[in-house]
């Protein structure tokens, strides 16, 4: 049975990395019962699932699940499959036309998954951490793509027939990453215990794919410390 609809329950698409965990200390810091959802879809850096086990232990979760969605089984990103993950590339390359990181629909997927949650436990918010500045090829971080998808979620769930559909908020969309940063350290997010790397070495980062150099370009402008060990310094 799904619980009573309210304001201060939502529930956040927690990957265990940087973005989703200040956005979780956003929604805790507005006041919401906050209900952590981590979708462990085959990606090569499957640590960030352990990750967001930890984080949602640290900042005391109402309730953690992680659903498991075999995307390997249809490939077509290098998070999913055998292609090679980007090294190195300078930010005027990183913006350049959408990345071989991209997961074919994968936000579409989480975000049903997030509205399907969203239904059982009468959540009214879901917190998505998309941002558009630093992951601008990503073309399921947009704000029309959001719009389009609280549209889909309205006409076609027994939530929006009711007229209480759940709205997506994506606090961080605008946010540089040195100012998500300052926000997390603000907001005294754990992010010594957060994972960004696409290409793991072991226990380490890699240090040079897209992800973990938008990582630490952030922290240095942000003028923080990066508690992240990288393979490469």
């Amino acid at each position: 049975m799904a619980r009573r609809s309210t304001v201060s329950c939502a529930v956040v698409l927690a990957s265990g990395g940087l973005d989703s965990t200040v956005t979780a200390a956003l929604a805790i810091e507005a006041g919401h019962e906050v209900f952590w959802l981590t979708i462990d879809y085959g990606q090569r850096h499957a640590v960030e699932v352990m990750r967001a086990r930890q984080v949602a232990g640290a900042m005391h979760a109402a309730k953690h699940t992680v659903v498991t969605i075999d995307l390997r089984a249809l490939g077509g990103s290098a998070l999913t499959g055998e292609l090679a993950v980007p090294k190195n590339r300078q930010s005027e390359e990183r913006a350049q036309g959408v990345p071989v990181t991209y997961v074919p629909a994968r936000n579409l997927i989480f975000l049903s998954v997030a509205a399907a949650h969203a239904e059982v436990e009468g959540a009214s918010l879901i917190y998505f951490g998309a941002n558009v500045l630093d992951y601008s090829g990503y073309p399921d971080c947009r704000p029309e793509f959001i719009r389009a998808f609280e549209a889909a979620v309205k006409a076609g769930t027994k939530r929006g027939a009711e007229g209480t559909a759940p709205r997506v908020y994506a606090p961080l969309l605008d946010m540089t990453k040195a100012d998500i940063i300052r926000t997390g350290m603000r907001l005294g997010a754990p992010l010594h215990l957060t994972h960004s790397c696409y290409d793991p070495v072991g226990d380490l980062a890699c240090g040079q794919c897209d992800s973990c150099l938008i990582r630490r370009e952030g922290f240095l402008k942000a003028g923080v410390e990066d508690p992240t060990r990288y393979a490469v310094g």
